[in-house]
Order: C-alpha cells, then sequence, then structure tokens
C-alpha cells in the first residue's frame, strides 16, 4: 500500500497543480479511503484546497462532510495530535504562580473539541477561499483551452492567442512556481512552435533561472523545433549575449550549411556578429560566400537582396562607400532588369559624396526601358515607368541641364497617355454638363478679357503635340491643376532592404508622375525646338476677389466647347 502511495505522489509531482488534475486526485482519494486512512484522507483535501483546480467546490464540500462524520483526533495527523496534547499537558502541569501573578484559567487556556473543530475547519475554509479567488480569475483562460495534448495538426489561431494571454497574465502574478508550471503545460500543446519556447527562455531568463532557460533552449534546438530556423537564430543570439561565442558560431554555421543554407537573416546576423566581435574580414568573408554560393544556382531569388545587404554593411559598418557601389555595379551588370538593385544604386548616390555616376545609371535605365530583340520587355509599364520616374527626380537633383534634357525626352516618348478615341468620346459627353456648368460660373464669377494667349489655344488646339523634341515636351500638361489634387511624395520602402535601418528613404521615389507644375505658368523660351510662329500659351488664372469694372457675359459656345488638353485627362 505504500508503494501504491508513492506511485500517485509521484504523479502529483509532475500534473497535481494543473487545472484538469482532478481525475488523479479523485483516484487518490479514493485510494485512501479504501484504506481507512482518515488522517491522510484530511491531508489530501487540505493539499487541494491551496489549488486553483477544476471542481474546487465539490472537493471544498467532501472535506466538510469528511470533517462532520470523523472525530477530529482521527482527521489530524500524529504530528498535529501531539502539538496539541503538548499544548493541554503544559496548561495543566506547569508551575505554581507565585504571589502577585494570575492563575491561568484552564477554561480560556485549553479549547474545547469543538472550537479546535472550528478553527481546523476555518483554515481550510482560508485556504479554499484564496484558491477560489485565483480560480475565478483563470477560468476564461482555461475553458479556452480546447486541446491541452499534443497534436500535429496545427493549432487555430483563437486557442494561440489564448495560450499567450494566459502566460501574460501569469508573469504578472510573480509566482515562478506556477509559471515554470503553466509554461511547461503550455508547450505540451504548442511544441511545434518556436515562439512559446522563445517566451519560456526569455522568462527564465528574467527571473533569473538559468538553469531552467538552458535546458528548455536544449530541449527546443535539438530535440522539438530542430528543423525550424527561427530558434536557432534566438539561440546563437542568446548564447551571444552569455559568453559563448563558439557556440553562437555553431548555430549560424548549422543554419547556412545544413538546416537553411541561403537563408538571408542568418547570413546578415552572423556577419553583424563577426563585425561586433571585431572582425570586419569575416564578416565580408561572409557575405561574398553566401553571394558565391548564391551566383552558382540557376536561379536564385535572394542573390540581389544579398547584394542589397552587402553594399549596405560596406557603407554603413565598414566606412568604404567606393567598395559598396562596386558591389552594386557587379549586381547590375549580373542582373540588369533588377528594379530594386537599381533603386537602391539610386540611393546610393543619391547619399555618397563626390561625383556621381549619372551616366552609368542613365545606361542601366535605358537598358530596363528598352524592349528585347524579340520586342518583349523584362519588366511591366507600371514598373518601367516608375524607374523612370526615379531616374528623373534624381537627375532633376543631382545631374547637369543635358542630362536632364534627355532624362525628360525619353521619359515623356515611352510613357505619355494615350486616350482612344471612344474614351475621349465618352468622357466628353459625360462631362459636358457639368462643364458647362463650370465653365459658366468661372465666367459668372471672375470675368475678365480674352487673351490673344486664348485665342491662340483654340486656334491651335493639338499645338502641343507639334512642338519639337526637347524643351517643348515638358509643357504637355500645364494646365494647373486645383491645389488639393497636387500628387503627394511618399518614401519608396524597399522589400528587405530599406526596413533594415540606416538608411534614410530617397524623398519622392516610386511617386514621381507627371512634371510637377511650374511656379511661374508664364511660357519660357524653348530650346530651340520651340515653333517660334506658335504664340506663347498663358493661362487666365481665376480670380477670386471684386469682378472687374467691365461687365463680361460669357459667350454661350465657349462654354459648350471647353478646352481639353491631350494627356491631361
Amino acid at each position: 500500500m505504500v508503494l501504491s502511495g508513492r506511485l500517485f505522489e509521484r504523479g502529483l509531482s509532475y500534473v497535481g497543480t494543473d487545472y484538469l488534475s482532478y481525475p488523479l486526485w479523485d483516484k487518490y482519494i479514493e485510494f485512501e479511503y479504501s484504506q481507512q486512512e482518515w488522517s491522510r484522507l484530511a491531508q489530501i483535501y487540505t493539499r487541494i484546497l491551496q489549488i486553483p483546480i477544476q471542481q474546487l467546490d465539490r472537493y471544498y464540500g467532501s472535506f466538510k462532510e469528511l470533517s462532520a462524520s470523523r472525530p477530529l483526533l482521527e482527521l489530524r495527523t500524529v504530528e498535529e495530535n501531539a502539538a496539541a496534547a503538548a499544548i493541554v499537558t503544559g496548561q495543566e502541569g506547569g508551575e505554581r504562580p507565585t504571589d502577585g501573578d494570575e492563575a491561568p484559567n484552564p477554561e480560556v487556556a485549553v479549547l474545547s473539541e469543538a472550537e479546535e473543530l472550528e478553527k481546523y475547519l476555518a483554515v481550510r475554509e482560508a485556504m479554499y477561499k484564496k484558491a477560489k479567488e485565483f480560480d475565478v480569475k483563470i477560468h476564461d483562460f482555461e475553458t479556452a483551452i480546447r486541446r491541452p495534448y499534443f497534436h500535429v495538426k496545427p493549432l487555430d489561431d483563437l486557442q494561440l492567442g489564448n495560450w499567450h494571454r494566459y502566460l501574460d497574465f501569469i508573469d504578472k502574478a510573480n509566482d515562478f512556481d506556477r509559471t515554470v508550471k503553466l509554461y511547461e503545460r503550455c508547450l505540451i500543446a504548442c511544441a511545434n512552435y518556436p515562439e512559446y519556447w522563445i517566451r519560456y527562455v526569455q522568462c527564465m531568463e528574467t527571473a533569473g533561472s538559468m538553469e531552467v532557460a538552458n535546458d528548455a533552449l536544449g530541449r527546443a534546438t535539438q530535440i522539438f523545433v530542430k528543423r525550424q530556423p527561427e530558434i536557432h537564430i534566438f539561440a546563437a543570439r542568446f548564447k551571444e549575449q552569455m559568453g559563448d561565442i563558439p557556440g553562437a558560431r555553431a548555430e549560424y554555421e548549422f543554419l547556412c550549411t545544413e538546416l537553411a543554407p541561403g537563408l538571408l537573416d542568418a547570413i546578415i546576423k552572423h556577419a553583424n556578429m563577426e563585425h561586433r566581435m571585431g572582425s570586419s574580414e569575416s564578416a565580408m568573408s561572409i557575405f561574398e560566400t553566401a553571394i558565391a554560393t548564391e551566383k552558382a544556382k540557376e536561379q536564385s531569388q535572394s542573390l540581389p537582396l544579398l547584394y542589397i545587404q552587402y553594399s549596405r554593411f560596406l557603407q554603413l559598418a565598414a566606412g568604404n562607400a567606393d567598395r559598396a557601389r562596386e558591389v552594386l555595379n557587379e549586381a547590375l551588370e549580373l542582373l540588369p532588369f533588377s528594379k530594386t538593385l537599381l533603386e537602391v544604386a539610386i540611393h546610393l548616390e543619391s547619399r555618397s559624396l563626390g561625383s556621381k555616376q549619372i551616366e552609368y545609371l542613365d545606361s542601366v535605365v535605358e537598358k530596363m526601358l528598352n524592349p528585347k530583340p524579340d520586342g518583349s520587355y523584362e519588366l511591366s509599364a507600371a514598373d518601367r515607368e516608375e524607374i523612370s520616374s526615379i531616374f528623373l527626380e534624381f537627375v532633376d537633383i543631382f545631374g547637369d541641364i543635358h542630362a536632364i534634357k534627355k532624362a525628360e525626352f525619353r521619359h515623356r516618348q515611352l510613357f505619355q497617355p494615350h486616350k482612344s478615341s471612344s474614351e475621349s468620346k465618352k468622357r466628353s459627353l459625360d462631362g459636358i454638363a457639368s462643364d458647362k456648368t463650370k465653365v459658366a460660373k468661372t465666367y459668372t464669377t471672375a470675368p475678365a478679357a480674352v487673351s490673344p494667349a486664348q485665342s491662340g489655344m483654340s486656334a491651335y488646339p493639338n499645338g502641343q503635340a507639334q512642338w519639337g523634341a526637347g524643351y517643348a515636351q515638358q509643357s504637355q500638361s500645364w494646365q494647373q491643376p486645383p491645389a488639393q489634387q497636387a500628387p503627394q511624395m511618399q518614401p519608396q520602402q524597399w522589400p528587405g532592404y530599406g526596413q533594415q535601418g540606416g538608411y534614410a528613404p530617397y524623398p519622392g521615389y516610386g511617386n514621381y508622375g507627371h512634371p510637377q507644375q511650374p511656379a511661374n505658368t508664364t511660357q519660357q523660351q524653348g530650346y530651340g525646338g520651340y515653333g517660334q510662329g506658335y504664340p506663347p500659351q498663358a493661362f487666365a488664372q481665376q480670380n477670386y476677389g471684386q469682378p472687374a469694372p467691365a461687365a463680361y457675359t460669357a459667350p454661350q459656345q465657349q462654354a459648350a466647347a471647353p478646352q481639353y488638353y491631350p494627356g491631361y485627362y
């Protein structure tokens, strides 16, 4: 019988505080009841009443029934009975009091059996209330756990989120034993999820229990999630923090050679660790080895990002901007149609001091924008237009007037918007009523004389299409739009690159649409391609002040036929 009791105690040492441990407690109670061991049975109830488990109310009711059916002498342990007898003996057989001392009153000092029982029950009731109070707090978390056992089938998001919230709650309770028990319970159901192992290790580290933290990390990396890169990256960082540099290197080497060759995150973190250790050469060697490995593959999606990260490292960590430029040039020669690489190269040039590689970048842009011999394109039309816009903004800041003219001419030749005749007719029919109202309102609220330039616009509605190349094409869409429709310049984010930090995004990338409206609407003299026979095109500004003294009535025919400039709508 002693052996059976030890087996129960062994099981309870592992799961006795679990919320669903009541079946094991029931079996233990059943066993002790069959042995008529009333004191041991009362001890079991006392232990249960201190634990917030399911069916706690039932156990408290059973304990009160037991205490009512058996005498207190049978419920207390041998030690408790001996201590109570010693108190009584000390009161009855004590020394007689001397003169001036008050004799003890046996009726007051010695409690009756009923009072002893009441005191005994009051202690257990306080235990029950405290456990019940905690049970109310964790009840929702416990009832949301639908699968407390392990299964290869993934858990749903609701259960995963419930485990995280439950762990958040228990972390704040500052009860180390309960925290360890709950994490171990969680890792039964969530054994295949690295984030819970990582959280367990970090929690034990914060609590100062490095032995438990190292044990959990070893189980994760060697048994349960050993094929998942995330846990090995965390292990490398953790070991580096603990001063185990060889162990951290071993984790990175295992990742890069066996588990996940070419994993960008592991390569970057390994190189950065070597740089922190004071070995920039080792860091550069890691990048170069990874690039050589990826170049040997027929297709590699990570190769452009490797080049980008290597150039970032050279520029920001090693302080070698020239070498960073060489790396990007090499990447563009190898991957001439990589939009991301070109954006990074332009960004690097915008931040570097000294002369810019404008001619080289212009040649790269030219190659990306031109079709292949069979007439097809490597990039989509939207990507080509975005590349041209980025380069156009870059060259507008850093290039000379000839480079600007060349870039603008190419952009307008390739990406000038065109509308079909059916779309134009639909636009005219749908908007003619509103256009009449707008024009009439304009002439009514802000009358002004018709300028010769406006007459010229009516005479030559398509005159802009006849202008020569160069500067003249820049004036294609100079009908000034409303101020609220001005395009907002947003920074261009590069996938896998810009979010690493270190580079401030170059303002305006990817949002260079049509050329910005000039501050002065008066047409300047062109480069020579501008036809001198046409009058300069001026645009009447709306006047929101008081109307001019000369009255003017808007002609109906002009209101019915508003002018539209090709390429603006």
